[in-house]
């Protein structure tokens, strides 16, 4: 067992992107995490570094006793949350968001690649299965779909009381269609049905296994 972080370490753990894991920190700090084995620098520019799954499961125990976070809600302190849709408070769009998905998209087909078994990249890893509205809503997102604001038009990623599923609505077929095509070329198995009362559309998407 190696010697657990030094504080200063931890607390560059613990302010980690909630979505990606991605780090910030000195260069000193970083590269100590990777030598650890905590963290790894993306290979492209601009190469950033990301919680590997032993940093997410450091992380992730130290929030163990704090209250669970509710979906859809964007995580408190300022951290990148992709766009569930309908949010009260949405980022602003624009080049600068772009990027800033992009990166976390790219972030997450890394976290893929390292904690499936196979090293695979086509379909989800484990983080996308216990947070899967954002998953779904980061896939949808980087691919250029258009989130809903305070009209009805466009996206809406929502839990559902089924395990490992989340739902879509997308009230234009169209889009709604190409919302399913997204998900499916992301690794989810993707379904579209109507609400018995009222005949609304929406797709039940779950992430693919094999």
């Amino acid at each position: 067992m190696t010697r657990p972080p030094t504080a200063a370490q931890r607390r560059v753990i613990d302010a980690a992107d909630p979505v990606t894991g991605r780090l910030r920190g000195t260069e000193a700090q970083l590269a100590a995490l990777v030598k650890r084995g905590l963290a790894f620098r993306h290979p492209r520019p601009p190469h950033d570094h990301f919680l590997t799954p032993a940093g997410h499961r450091i992380r992730e125990a130290g929030e163990a006793d704090a209250p669970a976070e509710p979906e859809p809600e964007a995580p408190a302190g300022g951290g990148f949350a992709a766009r569930v849709g309908g949010e009260e408070e949405a980022p602003q769009s624009g080049p600068a968001r772009v990027r800033e998905v992009h990166s976390a998209w790219q972030g997450l087909l890394e976290l893929r690649r390292m904690t499936n078994r196979d090293g695979a990249t086509d379909r989800p890893c484990g983080w996308e299965r216990t947070h899967l509205v954002r998953a779904a809503a980061l896939a949808l997102e980087a691919a250029g779909h258009r989130p809903a604001g305070a009209g009805p038009e466009g996206y809406r990623v929502r839990a559902t009381p089924q395990p490992e599923a989340v739902a879509v609505y997308e009230p234009a077929e169209e889009a709604r269609r190409a919302c399913a095509a997204t998900l499916e070329r992301a690794g989810w198995q993707v379904g579209e049905y109507a609400e018995p009362r009222t005949g609304r559309r929406y797709l039940l998407a779950s992430p693919r296994r094999a």
